[in-house]
């Protein structure tokens, strides 16, 4: 069949789908006096402009006729009636309907050249001055540059709504770069992979067997390693892995690996007689932190002179108790000691012993310097010690754009003594920025459990330190009294020596008073729908727990019915369904309404939102687009809907996004489902989230299968060796 052609002017955009570029429009015909709809896909229509589109004429049952079109493209509009309709659709900063009819009747048709290349003329209307007029100059030529790439983008098969995002990383050179390489996108861009950019590249003309592709490949191959936590890749690995990926001679792979090694933009090194492929940066950061740390920890303290055993005597009679054998000896430890690493799961004193050692330390004029990886664990450093503590990143004042510190050996952080908590969760690179900016006198203690999970990036760096014994390490193993108490913690320390807990053995009943249950369920959907209701009812009617920000549910994975995805649609229908009058947007894959829960999902300095930090949407707005979002502390963030990439809904969150942080209740699904992840640490990690309870939901199986499992990878890196050598 033919297909038929319509040209006409846009007069509603009434539905427009950013990730795919799907649309319901509203067209008033060229050669009828008539509005129809059109539907098909167009990368960013606004109302005003014109369309011509290809298609058929279709009858749907519920909308009635409507021209499906298989191809659709938009112009700026040439006729008065459009040009003001379009300047006043919001899609120009400063102009809404009154200024579109002002500028129209001012300047009729020339309008748009006025604002291109006259601009300074739209001070002739009355009520724009030149800040307005600024206004509108920037937001035309902003609107121009990302209508072109996601026009460019759309015809190359990538989602639209990642046109801002390219727009803001490359600004008007966006088309011309990723002509130039697109694989650069899969480097640079959260959120898009390599076979994204390898399509874009192959519909630009670029070879299967090209040298930049196989580049890319080996590239990506090798961030891809990084992103799961390792530093390196062994070279045979990293060779199998590119060419499965890219299907082109192993030989071809050989030599770009040669090239690229060459050119120092990846390294090689021998780890245990074993060829390594580093990125360049994880090794240069694995040498830095092997040569400061080791440097730091010859040193002899330079505290102010004092008698070590009175000073414990008299903070024993300032806190009002003795302190324990391990905690004396791990305060005099800190004391005798410039670099030392304290250890230990929940309820073993940790906090005690901090404490202590700030006591006799601040007495003395020595000024401590306290920071933790994240704004949570921060925050909950700063409640128990009662002094100030900030982010790792805020202390070494990180500088958005460049992705740089303003802090290094050049320009040092002041201070005497550095206490690091949640030590566990820092990877190589931000544990090389971090020693880098040390002073030269400083005295560091790291705090950490080493027995969590490792840090979401490269590495395992606390584990390397201990593991190395070449610094000084105090191990905390004693439950105290009013900690083991708490069946989290006892039940913690229980999972953490390979044993079941009474609560996960098949005939265990759970007792009414204690902290730590489980509930049984068999099937997966069934298990979603316990949790849904627990979370929603059962949970704060008996607790009188706050379900949304007091209760946090924390699975092993994104996908399956008890996945991150899954649950949240769940819970978000349980604890704040939508109504008539409730509005929410939907951008990758997510859909958000006013009084959700949300999660940063990676590092924005710009914004001051770090990844794990959890908020509120308390707004969405359509005209411009935006959601504000209230993170703790009252701060509120705008986000662009472009930018909601990176966050996601946060009533269920995975396990690695939890950690550093501590929640009065969690709720943990486990089951068989979780097959590839039912590890211990996994299962030791989540548990040890719950402050005041925890409760497990599913199959007693599968947490036996998690506590037996120690099996867990081990991360290809540098860092034992060097410490050790």
């Amino acid at each position: 069949m033919q297909e038929k052609t319509l040209s006409g002017t846009i007069e509603r955009v009434t539905f427009h789908n950013e990730e795919n570029g799907y649309c319901v429009l509203r067209v008033s015909i060229s050669d009828a006096r008539k509005t129809q709809t059109v539907v098909g896909n167009c990368a960013a229509p606004n109302a005003g402009e014109e369309i011509a589109a290809r298609g058929e004429w279709i009858e749907d049952d519920q909308f009635g006729s409507q021209f499906r079109a298989s191809e659709i493209s938009t112009s700026e509009p040439d006729n008065l009636k459009g040009i003001e309709r379009y300047l006043g659709s919001g899609l120009i900063d400063g102009i809404g309907p009154t200024y579109a009819k002002k500028l129209v009747n001012k300047f009729g048709p020339e309008v748009f050249n006025i604002i291109d290349d006259r601009s300074k003329r739209l001070e002739e209307v009355e009520g724009i001055g030149p800040k307005r007029r600024k206004e509108i100059k920037k937001s035309w030529e902003k609107q121009k540059s990302i209508r072109r790439i996601m026009v460019f983008l759309h015809q190359h098969g990538i989602s639209t709504a990642r046109a801002v995002r390219i727009y803001k990383t490359y600004g008007d050179e966006s088309i011309k770069k990723l002509k130039n390489n697109p694989y650069r996108l899969s480097h640079d861009l959260h959120g898009v992979g390599f076979k994204t950019a390898d399509a874009i590249a192959s519909k630009l003309g670029i070879n299967f067997d090209d040298w930049s592709r196989i580049e890319a490949g080996l590239q990506f191959a090798l961030q891809t390693a990084t992103g799961n936590g390792h530093c390196a890749l062994p070279e045979t690995e990293l060779i199998e892995s590119a060419t499965e990926l890219l299907g082109v001679d192993q030989i071809k792979i050989e030599d770009c690996l040669k090239k690229i090694i060459t050119k120092s933009e990846v390294i090689r090194d021998e780890i245990k007689s074993v060829p390594m492929i580093f990125p360049s940066q994880l090794i240069t950061s694995e040498k830095i932190v092997s040569q400061k740390i080791l440097n730091l920890a010859s040193k002899k303290p330079d505290y102010p002179k004092f008698e070590i055993e009175k000073a414990l005597s008299w903070c024993q009679k300032k806190i009002g108790y003795p302190l324990a054998e391990g905690q004396r000896k791990a305060v005099e430890l800190a004391l005798r000691e410039r670099v030392l690493i304290i250890t230990g799961g929940p309820g073993v004193g940790k906090t005690t012993i901090l404490r202590s050692v700030l006591m006799i330390l601040r007495a003395k004029k020595v000024a401590p310097i306290l920071c933790a990886p994240t704004g949570r664990a921060a925050k909950r450093m700063s409640e128990t010690t009662g002094l100030e503590a900030s982010t790792i990143h805020r202390l070494l004042e990180f500088k958005g754009h460049s992705g740089k510190f303003a802090h290094d050996e050049n320009n040092p952080v002041e201070g005497d003594l550095f206490i690091v908590d949640e030590a566990s969760m820092i990877d190589i690179q931000l544990m090389s920025s971090f020693l880098r900016a040390l002073p030269k006198n400083a005295h560091l203690i790291l705090v950490g459990d080493v027995d969590q999970l490792p840090s979401v990036g490269p590495g395992s760096v606390l584990s390397d330190m201990i593991q190395s014994n070449e610094l000084p390490v105090a191990r905390l193993n004693e439950i105290f009294r009013q900690s083991s108490e708490s069946r989290i913690i006892t039940a913690a320390h229980e999972i953490n020596e390979g044993i079941l807990p009474i609560e996960l053995s098949k005939s265990a009943r759970n007792n009414p008073n204690s902290d730590f249950f489980f509930i049984s369920s068999d099937e997966p959907d069934k298990t979603a729908e316990t949790i849904a209701n627990i979370v929603s009812l059962r949970i704060p009617e008996k607790l009188g727990l706050d379900p949304v920000n007091d209760i946090q549910v924390i699975t092993p994975m994104h996908r399956g019915s008890l996945g991150t995805q899954a649950l949240n649609r769940k819970l978000q229908d349980s604890l704040n369904p939508a109504s008539e009058s409730t509005f929410e947007i939907e951008r990758f894959g997510a859909r958000y309404r006013v009084g959700d829960k949300v999660i940063q999902t990676r590092n924005n300095y710009d914004k001051e939102t770090l990844n794990g930090d959890i908020g509120k949407v308390i707004e969405i707005s359509t005209d411009p687009g935006k959601v504000i979002i209230q993170f703790s502390g009252q701060r509120t963030v705008s986000y662009e809907p472009g930018e909601l990439d990176e966050i996601s809904p946060g009533f269920a969150i995975t396990v690695h996004k939890s950690q550093g942080s501590e929640f009065p209740c969690v709720v943990i699904p486990v089951s068989t489902q979780h097959f590839l992840l039912l590890q211990r640490n996994l299962l030791y990690t989540a548990i040890t989230r719950g402050s005041q309870v925890v409760v497990l939901v599913g199959q007693k199986k599968a947490a036996a299968m998690a506590v037996k499992n120690i099996d867990t990878k081990e991360r290809y890196r540098g860092l034992l060796q060097r410490l050790s050598d």
